[in-house]
């Protein structure tokens, strides 16, 4: 959603609304320089449980994980009969009013495609070029070009965020690859199912959201050969995090913790699991179950 302030010595105006009348882009070129623009996300965590009444605990975050955080649940009970009627009506607005009616999209059965391509592969590592290779084994052929100017459509409609990569030891983005997540996990469950083998996705997607909605600029890093699943900066500080379903092994912890001790300054380092475990902390890594860090980390 959009939110445009601006202000003169006797007015104070706000503006807002959906993505169908104009996107955050097109207000820049109409009200150049003169205005303060604040982006809008899907309820956190913490405000899901406020506006639902509901406690802190596992069955909470499964609805919010489940459901996302769009504000009009409030007004549905919390299941699927209901909700997923109301996200289904979202999604298509989306797709349909804010993408392809906007930008005369004919194509729209490729568009589908490739946002189910996308809510399948959370958190992997991607080209415009990958895409367009898996697409055509699928038969359906389109240029890399379009991939381009598509998954741009989608990032404009804040159905998707695309994230890029970053050379911690060349402090360098890197050209090609980025990977996507979606704005709210009730849109993209809407898409292909809310399924058990997807947690580790969801995951990765609810870390990335909280990062966004704290106000993080966020990156891929990767260190030489290691990846670094997000690197938040805000304020001329970072933030470097690894997600990961379960330490469940010494080699498991090696890897998650082990790729951030290779990182060699003072900014703070977290891993972020779904479970929890006795002592918080790993050579001075914290760790956060996903409540946790959803609940406490600003």
């Amino acid at each position: 959603m959009i939110f445009i302030h601006l202000r003169n010595f006797s007015n104070d105006i706000y503006i807002t609304g959906s993505n169908a009348k104009m996107l955050s882009g097109e207000l820049a070129t109409y009200l150049s320089g003169r205005y303060i623009e604040f982006s809008v996300y899907s309820l956190s965590y913490l405000e899901f449980l406020a506006f639902h009444k509901l406690e802190n605990n596992n069955e909470s975050l499964y609805l919010y994980s489940r459901y996302g955080g769009l504000p009009y649940l409030i007004n549905l009970p919390l299941k699927d009969e209901t909700v997923n009627e109301y996200l289904k009506s979202v999604y298509s607005t989306i797709v349909f009013r804010d993408v392809v009616s906007r930008y005369n999209l004919r194509n729209s059965s490729f568009l589908e495609k490739l946002v189910q391509f996308l809510s399948e592969n959370i958190g992997n590592l991607f080209s415009a070029k990958n895409i367009s290779d898996y697409l055509k084994s699928q038969h359906s052929t389109i240029s890399v070009n379009q991939i381009q100017n598509y998954t741009e459509y989608l990032n404009n409609a804040f159905l998707i965020h695309r994230v890029g990569r970053y050379d911690l030891i060349g402090k360098r983005l890197f050209e090609i690859g980025e990977k996507y997540y979606f704005e709210n996990m009730g849109l993209r469950n809407i898409v292909i199912g809310y399924r058990i083998t997807d947690r580790a996705k969801i995951l990765e997607n609810l870390v990335y959201s909280h990062l966004l909605y704290r106000g993080y600029d966020i990156k891929i890093g990767y260190y030489g050969d290691k990846e670094i699943d997000f690197i938040g900066e805000k304020d001329n500080e970072k933030v470097y995090i690894q997600v990961a379903l379960r330490i469940d092994s010494e080699m498991t912890a090696e890897r998650e913790f082990g790729n951030l001790l290779k990182i060699q300054d003072n900014y703070p380092k977290i891993v972020v699991t779904e479970d929890a475990f006795i002592g918080n902390s790993y050579e001075g890594i914290k760790h956060y179950s996903i409540c946790d860090f959803l609940s406490n980390f600003q």
